[in-house]
C-alpha cells in the first residue's frame, strides 16, 4: 500500500449529452503507473462523465492506499463542487456528487486540483477517451 497516490480523471461526451465515456490515471508518489482506464458509459453528459471518472478513480484507488489520494481534474466544476466552493444545482449531478463524496471517505484524506487539459497525465485520458468515442462514431 502506498501513503499517497494521485488520481488524473477525465470524462468526454460527444453533442452533450451523446456517447460518452469516462477514464483515469492513478500513479504512486515516485510517478509509476499503477492503473489506467477508460471505459464507454452510454448516453451522458460531458459533466455526469467527470463525475463517473471521479466516483470510478475512487474506489480503484482503495486498491493502493487509504492515505492520501490527489485528484487531478480539467473539470473546473468538477474540482469546485468537490471542494465545497460551488454548489451541485443540477440535479443529474446531486447523487454523483454524493456517490463521490462517499468514496472519498474511505481515505484519510482527498484532495482536488484543476489542470489544464494539457497537463500530461490528463492529455492522456483524454486521448484514450476520444479514441473510444471515435471509434464509436465509425461504427455508426
Amino acid at each position: 500500500m502506498h501513503d499517497e497516490v494521485f488520481l488524473y480523471t477525465d470524462g468526454a461526451a460527444r453533442r452533450n449529452p451523446g456517447p460518452a465515456a469516462a477514464g483515469f490515471r492513478i500513479l504512486s508518489s515516485s510517478d509509476d503507473l499503477l492503473e489506467e482506464r477508460a471505459d464507454l458509459i452510454g448516453q451522458k453528459t460531458n459533466n455526469q462523465a467527470e463525475y463517473i471518472a471521479l466516483i470510478r478513480g475512487l474506489r480503484s484507488c482503495r486498491a493502493y492506499t487509504r492515505g492520501r489520494v490527489r485528484v487531478g481534474s480539467d473539470s473546473q466544476l468538477l474540482v469546485k463542487q468537490m471542494q465545497q466552493t460551488w454548489k451541485v444545482r443540477q440535479p443529474e449531478l446531486q447523487s454523483l456528487h454524493r456517490e463521490a463524496a462517499v468514496e472519498a471517505v474511505n481515505f484519510e484524506s482527498v484532495h482536488y486540483r484543476n489542470y489544464d487539459r494539457s497537463h500530461p497525465q490528463i492529455s492522456r485520458v483524454d486521448r484514450l477517451l476520444n479514441a473510444m468515442l471515435d471509434r464509436v462514431r465509425d461504427d455508426h
